[in-house]
Formats: structure tokens, sequence, C-alpha cells
């Protein structure tokens, strides 16, 4: 792999975390007016308008591709577009932020488990210490510095959800480098959010029924934008060239800068101070990349088809 493939990888992989920090402050401002299941399908609705025109003629070109490897294209969305950001919505109306980010930190080990169970991926003492020194800045930004938060946080049904969807994310980061069909990246996209909307559909219907849907206002628009581009279109792409590109568990490892940008979006734009223990925990996490990044065992990047 040539450095400027490498360095496209990790710089795609830094801007995923960015974006989908966002999402989590989006989230957190919209909580409550909007049902889970609906963002998680009115988030791909607008994903799939933004990826057709490019998407499904690229799609089209390559539909020998597509009829041959349906089954792994509808695996990857069931467990991507379908699965894990409705439970991650789901776990969100009946837990707390501290306790979705503490799940969420598992990530990175439970794709370095499936990809040395499924791909023989080694993971090297350095690689293991940076993941240790990232999980522990990003616990130290969590906690506010106080190991006593971490201590009082309580367990309940959200968390079990979470913990699902961490599961779901760790099958796909692996599945996608092992399965995934030489497409081109717009067009695999494209594949798997077509895919994955149907499995949203019932029980987004479900919910409608349930609840009575909401009532759009203007100032939602601009988060339902931010969700569809940003979180969906941009850092899947950038997400799915990490995996193939580096490896599944070197990019999962990026996960830790999300309380770095969470951080840093809550100054910019909610008000809130920093304080020494972002900093500090900042570091640990930029030390734990380093380390994770450089000195683990080199991946073989997967070929992605130019689909023209």
């Amino acid at each position: 792999m040539d450095s400027r493939t490498r360095l496209l990888g990790y710089a795609g992989l830094v801007l995923t975390a960015l974006f989908w920090a966002g999402n989590a402050v989006v989230a957190r401002g919209t909580a409550g007016e909007i049902p889970p299941l609906a963002l998680s399908f009115w988030r791909w609705m607008i994903a799939l308008a933004l990826l057709a025109p490019f998407g499904i003629p690229r799609l089209a070109r390559q539909w020998p591709v597509v009829r041959a490897r349906w089954p792994a294209l509808l695996a990857l969305a069931t467990l991507s577009v379908g699965a894990f950001n409705t439970l991650l919505y789901l776990a969100a109306q009946s837990t707390g932020a501290i306790n979705i980010t503490l799940v969420n930190a598992t990530i990175p080990i439970v794709v370095a488990l499936f990809a040395w169970g499924l791909l023989g991926e080694a993971v090297s003492r350095l690689q293991a210490l940076g993941i240790a020194a990232a999980l522990t800045g990003m616990l130290t930004i969590v906690a506010r510095g106080d190991p006593d938060v971490l201590l009082a946080v309580d367990i309940n049904a959200g968390d079990g959800i979470m913990v699902a969807a961490v599961f779901v994310w760790g099958g796909y980061s692996v599945l996608l480098r092992r399965t995934a069909p030489a497409l081109h990246p717009i067009a695999l996209l494209t594949a798997l959010v077509l895919l994955g909307l149907p499995v949203i559909l019932p029980f987004y219907l479900w919910e409608l029924a349930a609840t009575g849907g909401f009532d759009l206002r203007a100032e939602m628009l601009p988060a339902f934008v931010y969700v569809g581009i940003f979180p969906s279109v941009l850092a899947y792409l950038f997400w799915n060239h990490g995996v193939q590109t580096i490896g599944p568990t070197r990019s999962a490892v990026f996960i830790y800068l999300l309380p770095v940008f969470a951080s840093i979006l809550a100054v910019a734009f909610l008000g809130e101070a920093l304080h020494p223990y972002h900093a500090g925990g900042g570091l640990l996490i930029l030390v734990g990349l380093y380390l994770a990044s450089r000195f683990g065992p080199a991946a073989q990047p997967v070929a992605a088809s130019d689909g023209d």
C-alpha cells in the first residue's frame, strides 16, 4: 500500500469521527422531538436521494457483480443501514449519553476480536497498548476526570440494545473487509442503502402507527440535512474506504476520536467549556491512535472497482 492511499484512509477516518460526533450533537438537540425509527428511516432516504444519481448508473453498469453477490450485499446492508443506526437511536431513548459512550468504547475491541477470528488479523503488543491508551483517554473525557462518574453509572435495557449495536458494527466492519463485492464505493453504498431501507421500513411503519409520527418544523430541516449528508453518505464512504485499505482493527480505533470532536463541537455550538481532562484525555487518545495505527501488522488493501 502506498503512503498516499494510507494517508487518505487515515484522513477519511478522522473525518468520519468528526461527522459521527456531529451526529451525536444533533441527536442531543432533537431528542424527544423525532422518534428513533423515523430519524433512522428519513436519514437514509435523504442519503439515497443524494446517492441515486451517481450510484444507480454505476450499479447498472456493474449489475452482474451485484446479481452474483447480492447475499453479501444484503447481509452488509442489514447490519449497517438496517440494524446499527436503528439500535443506536433506540438505545438513546432509554439510556444516557455516558452509558452509550461506554458501550461504544468496546467497538475497537470487538472489531479486533472479530478480525482475529474471521480474518486472522493479529494484534501486536504495541497496537494493543495503543487501544488501551485511547480507551483510557476516552473514559477520561466521558467521566470528566472523575472515576466516581463511571462507578455511578446505572445499567438498564438501553445498554443491552447498545451492546447488540456494538456487535452488529463489529460484524459489519469485518464482513465488509472479507466479503464486500468489487464495486465502485458510491455504487456499494447505494446498494447498501437500497437494501437496508426495506429492513427499516416495517419497524418505522409500526412506530408511526404507535406514536402518530412527529410534526416536521422548519428548524428541524438543518438536522435532517446534516444527518443525511455527513454521518451517512460521507462518513460511510470514508469508513468503508478505511476498512478496505488499512483494515478493520486500525479503523475501529479512530472511534475513540468521537468524544474529542464532540467536546469541540459542544464548545463551539452548545456553549460548553473546555477543561483540563479534555486535554489529558485527548492526548492519550492521540498517543493511542499513533501506536495502534503505526505498529500493527500490515493490512493488504481490498481492491474496489471504478465501475466506469
